[in-house]
């Protein structure tokens, strides 16, 4: 029988252990029955452990609660059945906890997942791993950087750049290191940042890693580009006038002459004149030219918006073969195109990529002028990351290693007729559209310019 109060069922199953007792010592003491003080026995016995069986209840209800909380099982829910209404706030009070328990977990793990999707889509490099270089994490960005599928130790960052572990252990929380790493065919300018945290008596160096190599390359070409337009700014003012007053002049001079030369008797004075006439023709021809050099170096601050468009690569190589037909035939040289898939395309403006191709293409017909059987290759395909690729590759005289680090500077050239204008364009093009040019050169045996989008 159950009781809704557990103070009553405590005291009724104790009045009918007091009964059974009672009845026990009666039936012993008249020495007339001899199997009912043995059946009075075993019930009186039952009766105890019920008893105990029943106030020890709580103690395993609170057991089960606490073995719940220690073992992170909030998955059960606390039916106290039997105890009477006291317990019921009990049973409340516990359920309650249990359920606060399972929500603060839930908001623990979502808040955990949350963190581990932006640490692993964010574009930073991150690495967090102890004093002795055990990797303790690893983001996505940070794995394509090192070019590795899982990373266990710093150590091993050795293979992929010599020196670079020592940074890792070197550098100081708070922090910022600057270096310049190589991969494959690029050079990568990496900002590196750390700071250190402890867990559970682990101290954990926290390093964030940016390649801002083409950050660097912007400010530079920002830089160049200010540093145009000042000198451009300053020459036209101060050439202008003169290449405007000599032509005047000598128109002057010349007007002069014609009308005095039939006065003048000596030989000296009328070569006087023609000296004269001679030398501001010269003054004004290189004006003149110093102002055509100047307003080609206006290109580069003036290059316009690029006008996205889809269209197919093969055509626009071929049609920068039909355009320096001419000069292909002329050397003598083998002309190759290369599109995989044939029928690739690219988004680009292809107006100011096809002035950056043919510049390339010149620049190769000329390193192919003293080479027998040249060879100029245009390649297109699609690389390993998804990206739109084109090759300029020859077989010329090539470019030195030193050479190769200015190429991209504007006003630098090795051609006694160079303007320097070329490849600085053709680079700030490239910027235009996200990508960039590169050069890889084995002299006089492959020179490859490679874009990518």
């Amino acid at each position: 029988m159950t009781y809704k109060n557990f103070r009553l069922n405590i005291i009724f199953r104790v009045i009918l252990l007091v009964i059974t007792i009672f009845i026990l010592l009666n039936v012993a003491y008249s020495g007339k029955y001899y199997m009912t003080p043995f059946l009075l026995g075993v019930l009186l016995i039952l009766q105890i452990f019920s008893l105990i069986n029943y106030i020890e209840k709580t103690n395993r209800i609170v057991t089960s609660f606490l073995e719940s909380v220690r073992f992170s099982d909030f998955s059960r829910t606390f039916q106290v059945e039997g105890l009477g209404s006291s317990f019921d706030n009990l049973k409340r009070a516990f359920n309650k906890v249990i359920e606060d328990f399972q929500q603060i977990r839930t908001e623990k793990e979502e808040h955990y997942f949350y963190l581990q999707q932006i640490i692993s889509h964010v574009e930073i490099g991150i690495v967090a791993y102890q004093k002795d270089g055990t990797v303790e994490m690893i983001n996505n960005s940070a794995k394509k950087l090192f070019n590795v599928q899982s990373l266990k130790n710093i150590q091993l960052l050795e293979t992929w750049s010599p020196g670079l572990k020592s940074v890792f252990f070197d550098i100081k929380p708070g922090g910022n290191e600057l270096i310049k790493v190589k991969k494959g065919e690029d050079i990568l300018q990496l900002s590196i940042y750390a700071t250190q945290f402890i867990i559970n008596e682990r101290d954990i160096i926290l390093v964030s890693i940016k390649n801002i190599q083409s950050e660097l390359e912007e400010q530079e070409m920002k830089a160049w580009q200010k540093l145009i337009r000042v000198l451009t700014h300053e020459i036209m003012n101060s050439i202008a006038p003169i290449a405007s007053l000599t032509s005047t002049v000598n128109v002057m001079v010349k007007e002069v002459a014609k009308e005095l030369r039939p006065q003048i008797t000596g030989d000296f004075d009328t070569e006087t004149f023609d000296d004269i006439i001679e030398a501001l023709e010269t003054v004004h021809k290189r004006s003149t030219g110093l102002i055509h050099f100047v307003e080609k170096y206006r290109d580069l601050t003036k290059i316009p918006n690029p006008n996205f468009r889809i269209y197919k690569i093969k055509e626009q190589f071929e049609n920068i073969y039909n355009i320096l037909k001419k000069e292909i035939d002329e050397y003598e040289i083998n002309f190759n195109i290369i599109v995989v898939p044939e029928m690739l395309e690219v988004t680009a403006d292809e107006q100011l990529i096809e002035q950056v191709l043919i510049n390339l293409v010149k620049n190769s017909i000329h390193a192919l002028e003293s080479v027998e059987k040249g060879e100029i290759k245009l390649n297109a395909y699609i690389n390993n990351n998804g990206k739109r690729v084109m090759q300029i590759y020859d077989n010329g005289q090539g470019i030195i290693k030193e050479v190769g680090e200015k190429i991209f500077i504007p006003f630098f050239t090795t051609k006694s007729s160079g303007s320097g204008i070329g490849l600085s364009l053709s680079k700030q093009i490239m910027r235009l559209h996200g990508g960039n040019i590169k050069v890889v050169s084995e002299p006089f045996v492959e020179t490859c310019f490679t874009l990518t989008f």
